[in-house]
């Protein structure tokens, strides 16, 4: 007789079916009946946006029909809005498909022994079955491990199984009804010195169909991880629709290897965000702060795309009800810290001066900088600052340290929209609150962690400086996969190299003061060279790949339409670049201290204010660095820094 799976919930084992409706109900953050359809005379997000998500909800069925007659009709027409109108719906994909075919894609992650997996279905018709099964193969057979409720709005169905061992690959099977199937494989965690991870964002809906070029180049370069930064759609108010043409046209990868996706601003339907710890915003550009649409919305969204990563650090929701993803996830050996850049972070309208022609964009040469930095302000908030620090301290199952968020900490790009949009600043990415991008600097400094990220629709690979040039971490911000919608470029106003260029053949490397005065130096950056020729938009993907016997990342960028069977002369001028990972750590050391007598843990704090200077894993025999004379407390440990060697040294 088998027995069914539990999972421990409020202190107690469930069985697996109940516990996972369960948690899929917390998941959800409303107040809906999971398995029912809202009646169809109430709009599912409220009568102030009847028709928010209108593609996937209400008589969706209805509209996907009239829509296809629409097109069909208007194709024999030669009326211009006729061919408008077939041209926008078609960067939809429909929502009416074969009823073996609703079980769209699934995203899963492992972690500590946990998978967690979404299904992501097309909307199902009344009458339907809500429920949807997840097998995994045992011996060559499938066998059924879980059965969940389809959650609306949304359409999305999640999987939480505990006991499972990273050290085997197993394949998986999503089914609903009699004949719908999504297959995949959930891989084991990889052993190897060298983790691939790929880094893609900005997926402009406006270029729709598939993505074949880079989905095949992806699967060459068989990627560990694959970690999409951000603005999977810009359908804005029908992500369901929109989500479901992103996972469609990358499918093909996501099915086989675990994905970090988080959602920016667009997703969640606004041109910009500025989260205020989930405060109503005025409208959907964003500068007031917070968030435009309402919160169901927001959390559909974030559980479409979140909720397959590890639990959450905190899970405790935001204003309004808004639910957090923050967490951390360990692949081969790294440890990936995932953020949430905007969650938190302050508008600016209203706050500071007004020094150009939108609140969060400044022209005025002449400001002063100290004006918009007030102390007041929020980047990362202190929820996600504490799980930093806490996350720090940890490294369980981890060499190296990574962290992944939506966008870059400083303003790497001078061209805005167009060639001549010139800029000063831009305060929708993180160089701004300053005071707030240099704390979240040292806290990646103090573990040594590369960066990745995307949004700013250009690729750079920067080294960061806190107090001084070269002292913070490197950083990567991938392509735009399609760049359409918003073209960015580096070009510095006197066309002159920074000092401490980088030999090569970009003309604008070295170090510079972006528009808010932070310290970075360029080392490499990926300009447009025609936003009308869909092969030099500048469009692409990153792929890193950390050696960790070597302590080296070797950070690749390629363009869309290359071939990385081409080898390196494909990629992007400038690249591939080797980054040292103790380098993430620039400061200039004063001393050393005695060396460490076995490997582990170790932390180094300054005895006379507290701080931490850093917590790392180290090699037997390592020595470890200090930047100032002072009194030095060391810790060590295996995982975590628990006992302390040398109490008080004392450096001069």
């Amino acid at each position: 007789m088998r027995t069914e799976p539990t999972i421990p919930l409020a202190g107690r084992r469930l069985p697996t079916r109940a516990a996972i409706a369960f948690l899929g109900f917390l998941a959800s953050s409303t107040h809906a009946c999971l398995a029912c359809p809202v009646p169809q005379e109430e709009p599912q997000f409220g009568k102030r946006f009847p028709n928010l998500d209108s593609r996937a909800t209400g008589k969706w069925w209805e509209k996907a029909r009239a829509l296809a007659a629409r097109d069909r009709e208007d194709a024999t027409s030669d009326d211009p809005k006729a061919r408008a109108r077939i041209a926008q719906n078609g960067r939809f994909v429909t929502m009416d498909v074969p009823r073996d075919e609703v079980v769209a894609f699934a995203l899963y992650t492992r972690d500590a022994g946990i998978l967690k997996l979404t299904a992501q279905l097309y909307p199902l018709l009344p009458g339907e079955d809500r429920e949807v099964h997840l097998e995994l193969e045992k011996e060559g057979a499938f066998e059924r491990v879980a059965t969940t409720k389809v959650v609306v709005p949304g359409w999305s169905a999640h999987f939480r199984i505990e006991d499972q061992d990273p050290r085997t690959s197993v394949r998986y099977r999503v089914r609903h009804g009699a004949n719908a199937r999504f297959e995949g494989l959930i891989r084991r965690d990889p052993d190897r010195d060298t983790i691939v991870i790929a880094s893609l964002s900005c997926n402009s809906s406006r270029t729709p169909g598939a993505r074949d070029h880079i989905v095949t180049a992806l699967a060459k370069h068989d990627p560990d991880l694959l970690f999409f930064a951000g603005d999977q759609t810009y359908h804005h108010t029908e992500h369901t629709a929109g989500w479901i043409q992103f996972g469609l046209q990358f499918r093909d990868v996501l099915r086989n290897r675990p994905v970090v996706t988080i959602p920016d601003d667009h997703d969640v339907g606004q041109s910009n965000l500025w989260g205020e710890g989930g405060k109503q915003a005025t409208n959907a550009n964003g500068p007031s702060g917070g968030y435009f649409y309402p919160a169901s919305y927001v959390n559909m969204v974030q559980r479409q795309q979140t909720w397959h990563l590890p639990d959450p650090n905190d899970a405790t929701p935001i204003g309004r009800g808004i639910t957090v993803y923050y967490t951390r996830l360990r692949v081969g050996g790294i440890d990936f810290a995932i953020l949430e850049d905007r969650k938190w972070k302050s508008g600016p309208e209203g706050k500071i001066p007004k020094l150009g022609p939108r609140p969060d964009h400044i022209v005025d040469p002449a400001y002063d900088r100290s004006a918009v930095d007030l102390p007041e302000l929020e980047l990362l908030g202190p929820r996600q600052m504490a799980f930093l620090a806490a996350w720090g301290e940890d490294w369980r199952g981890a060499e190296y340290k990574v962290v992944l968020s939506q966008t870059a900490f400083c303003g790497a790009v001078h061209m805005h929209g167009s060639r001549d949009g010139r800029l000063l600043a831009d305060l929708d990415s993180n160089a701004w609150p300053q005071h707030g991008r240099n704390d979240a600097l040292r806290a990646l400094r103090r573990v040594r962690a590369l960066h990745l990220c995307g949004d700013q629709h250009l690729a750079v690979v920067v080294k960061h400086g806190v107090e001084a040039f070269g002292d913070g971490p490197y950083a990567f911000t991938s392509p735009a996969i399609v760049n359409t919608v918003y073209g960015r470029w580096w070009h510095p106003l006197d066309e002159q190299p920074g000092p401490d260029a980088v030999d090569g053949p970009l003309p604008w490397t070295g170090n510079y003061l972006d528009g808010l005065g932070n310290r970075i130096s360029m080392l490499a950056y990926a300009n447009p060279e025609d936003v009308r020729d869909e092969r030099k938009r500048g469009d692409g993907y990153g792929i890193v790949r950390i050696d960790k016997k070597l302590g080296m990342a070797h950070v690749e960028c390629w363009p869309r339409f290359s071939d990385p069977d081409e080898g390196d002369s494909a990629q992007f001028p400038g690249w591939p670049i080797d980054l040292e990972l103790r380098k993430n750590d620039g400061r200039r050391v004063h001393a050393t201290l005695d060396p460490i007598a076995e490997p582990g843990v170790v932390q180094v704090v300054r005895k006379e204010d507290g701080e931490i200077l850093y917590t790392l894993r180290v090699r037997r025999g390592w020595q470890p660095p200090v930047f100032g004379p002072g009194t030095y407390t060391v810790k060590f440990g295996v995982d975590r820094p628990e006992r302390i060697l040398v109490s008080e040294h004392v450096v001069r």
